[in-house]
């Protein structure tokens, strides 16, 4: 049984869900990839949902660069060896989808892991928007160019007040 919530964040709408193991995704209505919620979904207040409402609230207020709580998105083996990877982007760093495919160990897989990361069911807590091309191009964000610009330039504005970015060493389940 998946568990889910809307919450209005300052770029739209989003669709939180949470599982009994931790939050399985957060997707802002409309973007591509969206959940079809079906006999398995139902509105709830999940503590995850919960924890995740007040943690999106300190991102977008500029108090929060880590999340903290259990991601358990579904993904193939080599999304979720991505999603991991890109869970290590500093706060307000960008990464270019060749350079993470290097981290991977797998160079020449660019386009993969651009198509792994299009698939990201986790927006923000998987920071998938830190991913760009090759000439630091903002490409490919599954929520739309506009919202990737508007994240990044929230992080790079933080980062610039506080004068660093926080290491973060969250990241999803195997």
């Amino acid at each position: 049984m998946i568990e889910y919530c809307e919450w209005r964040s300052p770029l739209g709408t989003m669709l939180l869900a949470a599982n009994d193991d931790g939050l399985y995704g957060a997707y802002f209505v409309g973007q591509k990839h969206f959940p079809r919620l079906d006999e398995h979904w139902r509105r709830g207040e999940a503590e995850p949902l919960a924890r995740a409402r007040r943690q999106l609230e300190e991102y977008f207020a500029g108090r929060r660069q880590c999340f903290s709580l259990p991601l358990v998105p579904w993904g193939t083996l080599f999304q979720r060896r991505v999603w991991r990877a890109l869970a290590q982007v500093a706060y307000g760093a960008t990464v270019s989808y060749g350079e993470l495919a290097r981290r991977l160990g797998e160079p020449g897989t660019a386009r993969a892991v651009g198509a792994a990361a299009g698939r990201n069911p986790l927006a923000l807590f998987i920071p998938c928007h830190r991913a760009v091309g090759s000439d630091g191009a903002l490409t490919g964000y599954a929520g739309g160019i506009e919202r990737k610009r508007a994240l990044l330039k929230l992080e790079r504005g933080v980062v610039l007040q506080a004068g660093r970015s926080e290491p973060c060493s969250v990241a999803p389940s195997p």
